[in-house]
């Protein structure tokens, strides 16, 4: 992490480690966007956030603590499927409890909660939320939680778009996943939003084993570790020269064709730039942090596939709202109008310094198999 462009904002006494985790203590009333909404307080999410790692965790070294690249497509996938109601659910809970006017766009439903996973799962669940929330939880708690706010997509002032895991085989394989909590505003903008990332760290300002948490508070972007601690505003690396840019794509190959964006960063000037794999949209918090400075996805050659909002929408705010800059691949904003499907395809999202030579090379290469095609 690159400390020069980040500004320290403040601190908080060191408690237990639990305690701090997941009752970090309270700032003062936060706006989580620029947009025209009215002033929130966003301490209730980020609590929610870190408690949702916390389960995540806890599922995580119950199940997967021997998870390794090559045997990754042998591990059971039931305990992903428990932490991800888990976390949708106290995420959803949340926001019932503070913002219930808002719509929310989220990948899991109360109905598949209570159709598609056993008895026993279930019950996990619910066993997980009760510990974490330290009150009696029930499973029309949870079914509940889970379809908050779906009645009022497309009518609300505000939504909130929710990843409750991204990045599934990043968490299965115990390196990156995300917890993303985006907000869009009454023009469906992407305005606001709070990300997790347990497995963030570097070494620096105690990240180590710990995790971070960024978030936008009035217009601006900051970062913490999840136990709570130094905040720390933070901004877009400036970085020009070509060997000293860090590009992040997809871990897994059938996201994104990897071969075509190597001609695409030959051809913007960035041939010795250094290429990183990583899972999930954390990628997305390290170009607004300046820890990487392109990150692109380019679909397979004759790919239909829509991108789904929650996949992006809180990494793209936490970028704009740095300085950053996200598009699509002809250069056109990113968009969250058509329910939880995107319009667009692709993306090119950058510090800024390379932009407009990703897009014009991306142009380049798609007009030239379009001929020949």
């Amino acid at each position: 992490m690159d400390v020069r462009h980040k500004k320290h904002i403040g601190s908080r006494a060191p408690v237990a480690f639990l305690l701090r985790f997941l009752y970090p203590s309270q700032q003062i009333r936060n706006d989580l966007s620029k947009g025209d909404l009215p002033p929130m307080n966003i301490d209730p999410i980020l609590q929610a956030a870190r408690q949702a790692v916390w389960l995540c965790r806890e599922v995580q070294h119950n199940n997967f603590k021997s998870a390794t690249k090559t045997n990754l497509d042998q591990q059971d996938t039931e305990p992903v499927t428990i932490a991800d109601y888990g976390s949708q659910a106290l995420i959803c809970r949340t926001l019932s409890e503070h913002f219930p006017e808002d719509a929310v766009y989220a990948e899991e439903a109360g109905e598949q909660f209570a159709t598609l996973l056993s008895d026993e799962q279930r019950a996990r669940v619910v066993q997980l939320l009760a510990t974490v929330l330290d009150v009696p939880v029930t499973t029309q708690d949870v079914i509940r939680w889970l379809d908050f706010g779906k009645d009022r997509q497309g009518k609300a002032a505000r939504t909130w778009v929710i990843d409750p895991i991204d990045g599934t085989k990043g968490f299965i394989a115990m390196r990156h996943y995300a917890i993303a909590i985006g907000m869009l505003d009454e023009n469906n903008e992407p305005v606001g939003g709070v990300m997790a990332t347990p497995g963030y760290g570097d070494g620096v300002s105690g990240y180590d084993d710990d995790g971070a948490i960024f978030y936008v508070r009035d217009g601006k972007v900051y970062q913490e570790p999840l136990s709570g601690g130094e905040a720390v505003e933070i901004s877009p690396s400036q970085r020009t020269q070509s060997a000293s840019i860090k590009i992040v794509q997809s871990f897994e190959r059938e996201h994104t064709s990897k071969e075509r964006m190597r001609r695409i960063f030959d051809d913007a000037g960035l041939s010795d730039a250094t290429v990183i794999d990583m899972d999930s949209m954390e990628k997305y918090a390290l170009i607004a942090n300046g820890d990487a400075d392109v990150l692109m996805r380019l679909p397979l050659l004759g790919s239909t596939r829509r991108h789904k909002i929650w996949d992006h929408a809180a990494g793209v705010a936490l970028v704009l709202a740095a300085g950053g800059r996200a598009t699509d691949l002809d250069g056109s904003p990113l968009k969250f109008t058509d329910g939880k499907n995107m319009p667009n395809q692709g993306m090119i999202v950058t510090s800024g310094v390379y932009q407009d030579a990703l897009i014009k090379a991306t142009q380049a290469l798609l007009a030239e198999e379009a001929q020949s095609s």
